[in-house]
């Protein structure tokens, strides 16, 4: 059982800490998590040459914590965006490769100031006026194509730079809020801005961007993760067996929050995403997800009866919340019962005695309960680890009762 203590809600323990450290930075988020916990866990390992994996490879924040330390690392994701990210993070830069790209933000920013009647290629993002006004997709549209003119000019590496610094200039000029735990739309504002105004916005959030970019890229990493396109739940048909002494990872939170939904934006852009069906499929894939049609698969999904989740009180949970949501019910079984999947599997990539440590957090349906860093727990014991703990490490922005946990343990 975890004991909560009156903590307080810790900005260095957030993806707020990420923002201004170096390449942590150059894109903003919502699911990410401390870079100062990730390094603090690191620092505390008895294993003083440790080979750390995350499956769960997110926003690449373990990787790229790894690579500054010069720790090896592997990470996973079934997302490619995530994994091109990640990559794009952790990559080593030549000064002749940021000096390319600083030229070629040159040729994007005069792109940035010219005029067309109508945009010459949007992606398929349903309601994509919602997100941005013509005047500002216009300017986009001449950027991105600018972009994808000079990729055949430049290394790979440039490239992904580029569309690093697009993904920051659509971003932030998106009529979007991440006031809250996940991305929204801004109340509509009665203003129109000129033309030239827009343009100078859009000049400056680029500038910003690319210098910002220009800085990070330049600093040295000591190692480069390697990087594998994986389903958690099936780690061994990738990885290498009895490999891995150390998991740091933060995984998807059982709270329907949709990372495919989040992510949207980035991915249609960079060619990740065409339909919403292409949205949809992935997320069903995902474990938590329910974008789309993932909703109603979730609805027909029916467990192996074999398989139980080894919790004491779990069968109650999910029918108090069933007695609201039957769909929440079985999403909340769905999770659980891929996580089981997930931690054997883990198990046979980690040596003996190897650590692992999750950052969750707990959830609430309606006025059900969640105890999510039990129930990993639980999960753990049952898979046969052993020194199983749990630690509350901070207090969220939602509501009270929601805490985030890191759940520690180690192999048999």
């Amino acid at each position: 059982m975890s004991t909560l203590q009156p903590l307080g809600l810790f900005d260095h323990l957030t993806h707020k800490a990420n923002l201004k450290h170096t390449r942590y930075g150059w894109l903003r988020l919502t699911p990410a998590y401390s870079v100062h916990l990730v390094s603090e866990i690191l620092d505390t390992l008895p294993d003083k040459h440790p080979i750390v994996l995350d499956p769960f490879c997110g926003t690449g924040t373990t990787a790229l914590v790894c690579a500054e330390k010069g720790i090896p690392c592997d990470t996973t994701d079934i997302n490619p965006f995530l994994l091109w990210l990640t990559r794009t993070k952790t990559r080593t830069y030549t000064q002749a490769e940021v000096e390319c790209f600083e030229q070629c933000a040159c040729r994007v920013a005069e792109a940035l100031c010219t005029n067309a009647s109508k945009p010459s290629w949007l992606p398929s993002l349903h309601q994509i006026e919602k997100w941005w006004d013509m005047d500002t997709l216009q300017s986009l549209s001449l950027a991105f194509q600018m972009i994808i003119a000079l990729e055949g000019q430049v290394s790979e590496a440039v490239a992904d730079l580029l569309k690093i610094a697009f993904c920051r200039l659509m971003i932030e000029r998106a009529n979007v809020s991440f006031g809250h735990q996940s991305m929204s739309f801004k109340a509509s504002e009665n203003r129109q801005l000129s033309l030239s105004w827009a343009e100078h916005e859009n000049r400056e959030v680029w500038r910003e961007a690319t210098t910002a970019i220009s800085r990070a890229a330049r600093s040295r990493l000591l190692t480069e993760p390697r990087i594998f396109l994986c389903d958690a739940r099936t780690l061994s048909e990738k990885l290498e067996g009895s490999h891995y002494s150390c998991v740091i990872t933060s995984p998807p939170y059982p709270n329907r929050m949709s990372y495919i939904r989040e992510l949207r934006p980035y991915m249609y852009w960079l060619g990740y995403l065409e339909t919403a069906k292409d949205a949809s499929e992935l997320d069903w894939q995902a474990i938590g997800g329910t974008w789309g049609s993932a909703t109603s698969k979730v609805g027909k999904w029916k467990p192996e009866e074999s398989i139980e989740i080894p919790y004491c009180g779990f069968t109650q949970i999910l029918e108090s919340i069933a007695e609201t949501s039957p769909l929440l019910s079985r999403y909340v079984h769905k999770y659980f019962y891929d996580m089981t999947f997930h931690i054997k599997t883990l198990r046979t990539v980690l040596k003996p005695g190897a650590s692992v440590h999750y950052i969750v957090g707990n959830s609430k349906f309606y006025d059900v309960m969640l105890p999510v860093e039990e129930i990993y727990a639980a999960l753990f014991r049952d898979a046969n680890f052993v020194e199983v703990e749990i630690r509350a490490i901070r207090k969220r922005t939602s509501k009270k009762e929601l805490f985030e946990f890191i759940v520690s343990a180690k192999a048999p």
